[in-house]
């Protein structure tokens, strides 16, 4: 009897003890979502901001002075080469070109005059003429030539200025707003444009990249971990969000840091046969430079420190492991991985609220859709955590 309170403190013990440890053994493995991953061939592409410019702007102005007493163009509508704009009161041209006509006239009888003269002196040479008396013909007629050479150069001066009095767009675009009304006096290249001439179609875009990253893009071309395209492309995305249609071409890389912003700009060429790009219009580019060979996972499977260092939980012989990755950017909300992970890895996706090192876990195997909601591999059921 005296061991009675002991024996009973035990076995209300055991009762609290012992189902408790029992209930622990049966708490059933932790479920998770795993996607075994597959090196494939990544596009390997770069977001950068980038800036509209005009493939050709001419700032029209004039080549002679005068009066405007003609605008012979409708602002905002789209010339061609050649296309006449303005007008300068052509008076004082005209009268210089029939000035100068009658120069070239006076000057070519000259010459021909000259001309008969020396050749007589040349027939008459040695009989009523001397030598003295040819070379000074000769002379005479030289000079009568170079003196009707000036007067057809001055000719042509003055029919250039004449047809400088009709200003003329020297390449194709869009048109501006005249900066000059009738009547205005205008000179010879002056500093103020009469309008501009702005060619739209094709536009041009510079997109900027740190020079670090085009820096890192040789040493992977250097490596062979990148394959560049033969034609590099790009897509824009406006100010407004929406996907600009066209794709452009690379026309020419820079060679240039910028001091201030330490990045290099890059130049594209678009179509743009409506017009939606303008000059200094500020856009997105994505450019597409080749395929690399890597891992995709998925940006909602992995998590970045505040160090940068990108990791994932990879499920090994039914436990998990935290693993350490490498990644050289992001395509289509996946982080593009080229080390830490190998062929045939089974990362977790789904489920991984609670999940710590070495713990056990069940696999289910599942995928995403083309909206990105993971399902079941077997029962293709909603998206939702596996693990509930």
């Amino acid at each position: 009897m005296t061991f009675t309170p002991y024996i009973k403190a035990s076995l209300v013990l055991g009762i609290l003890v012992f189902p408790s440890i029992a209930a622990q053994a049966q708490v059933p493995a932790k479920k998770v979502g795993v996607v075994e991953m597959e090196k494939q061939a990544v596009p390997r592409t770069f977001t950068e901001p980038g800036r509209a410019v005009a493939v050709a702007e001419a700032a029209i102005r004039p080549q002679v002075s005068g009066i405007i007493t003609e605008i012979l163009y409708k602002a905002g509508t789209k010339l061609e080469p050649g296309t006449p704009m303005f007008r300068i009161d052509p008076t004082t041209y005209e009268t210089k070109v029939l000035s100068a006509e009658a120069n070239v006239e006076s000057a070519r009888s000259a010459t021909s005059n000259a001309k008969s003269t020396y050749e007589r002196a040349t027939r008459l040479k040695g009989s009523a003429l001397s030598e003295a008396d040819v070379e000074s013909a000769r002379s005479e007629l030289e000079q009568a030539q170079a003196s009707l050479k000036a007067a057809e150069a001055a000719l042509l001066e003055a029919q250039a200025e004449l047809k400088w009095t009709t200003v003329i767009s020297p390449i194709e675009g869009m048109a501006s707003v005249a900066r000059v009304s009738l009547g205005d006096l205008v000179t010879a290249n002056q500093s103020e444009e009469l309008a501009t001439v702005t060619k739209l179609d094709p536009i041009a875009i510079d997109v900027y990249a740190p020079s670090s990253r085009v820096l890192s893009i040789y040493d992977e071309v250097a490596e062979g971990r990148l394959q560049v395209n033969e034609a590099i492309k790009a897509k824009l995305t406006l100010e407004t969000g929406r996907i600009f249609k066209a794709d452009g071409e690379l026309v020419a890389p820079g060679y240039n840091v910028s001091t201030s912003t330490g990045s290099i700009s890059t130049r594209f060429r678009f179509e743009n046969p409506k017009n939606v790009l303008l000059p200094g219009m500020f856009v997105r580019a994505q450019v597409d430079l080749g395929v690399t060979e890597a891992f995709l996972v998925s940006q909602s499977a992995a998590t970045r420190d505040l160090t940068g260092q990108l990791s994932t939980w990879v499920i090994s012989r039914g436990k998990a492991e935290k693993r350490l990755l490498t990644d050289i950017g992001s395509y289509q909300n996946n982080w593009i991985v080229t080390s830490g992970l190998f062929d045939g890895d089974l990362i977790a996706v789904d489920g991984l609220k609670g999940l710590k090192e070495g713990a056990e876990v069940e696999t289910i195997p599942v995928e995403y859709d083309e909206n990105g909601v993971i399902r079941n591999v077997s029962s293709a059921t909603t998206g939702k955590d596996v693990a509930e």
